[in-house]
């Protein structure tokens, strides 16, 4: 079953037959709520006793001409709104998030009583990729306090405030059961930071071999779903 609601104009899917147990479904940059992986995710979950509920980030699927920009203050504000509604509507709440839905997550959930966590190819230092971006097209982090916005050849935009705020709110905390899965050849997230946060805060972390930052392959994404099989 696929219901499709919104929740205070954030257009969501409840993915499903009733239960007491929901999944939280976070989709990551350039996704939507029915993308692949949270389709594959929803199939499995299915069967193992649980509901998602996912929902389009600002910017993304059906919001993708919103004039609400898709920035860390607003993502948090819009995921603390979604987590009081599934509180509100089922007993038991966990969370899968994928790359930076995963970081929006650590920081608006931080103190919420999750049962379990799924991360996808985790940003869990949102500083560091802003800074190799500064980096690799010669921007200063003067030019960017001055300039307050600045476009980047690969269509990307880095934002002063949203900078300053990255730094000043690094993960510190998170003490949920966390399963995480990435891959070697991931170019975005780095291994020796993703390995950092894994041993600080106890996750299960699952290397797959021969794998971007993207789930994108048949391949890749048969090994999400037999991922998902063994930990949900």
């Amino acid at each position: 079953m696929k219901q499709t609601i919104t929740i205070n104009n954030i257009p969501s899917i409840i993915w499903g037959d009733d239960s007491d147990r929901i999944i939280i479904a976070i989709h990551g940059n350039q996704s939507n709520k029915a993308d692949v992986p949270i389709e594959i995710l929803a199939n499995t979950a299915s069967i193992k006793g649980y509901q998602v509920l996912s929902f389009d980030l600002p910017q993304h699927g059906d919001r993708v001409n919103e004039s609400t920009l898709c920035e860390v203050q607003t993502c948090i504000k819009e995921l603390q709104i979604i987590m009081q509604y599934a509180k509100t509507n089922w007993k038991y709440v966990s969370l899968f998030a994928n790359s930076i839905g995963a970081y929006f997550s650590l920081l608006a959930y931080l103190d919420e009583p999750l049962e379990k966590v799924f991360f996808l190819s985790p940003v869990v230092n949102m500083q560091r990729i802003i800074e190799n971006m500064m980096i690799a097209f010669s921007i200063t982090e003067e030019q960017l306090e001055q300039q307050r916005i600045i476009s980047t050849p690969i269509g990307q935009y880095l934002y002063w405030d949203y900078y300053c705020f990255v730094k000043e709110h690094p993960i510190i905390k998170w003490s949920v059961p966390t399963y995480i899965l990435y891959g070697d050849s991931d170019d975005l997230c780095e291994y020796n930071l993703l390995c950092q946060f894994a041993d600080r805060f106890s996750c299960k972390l699952n290397i797959a071999n021969e794998t971007g930052h993207y789930f994108h392959t048949q391949a890749n994404l048969n090994v999400l779903s037999n991922w998902l099989k063994e930990v949900l």
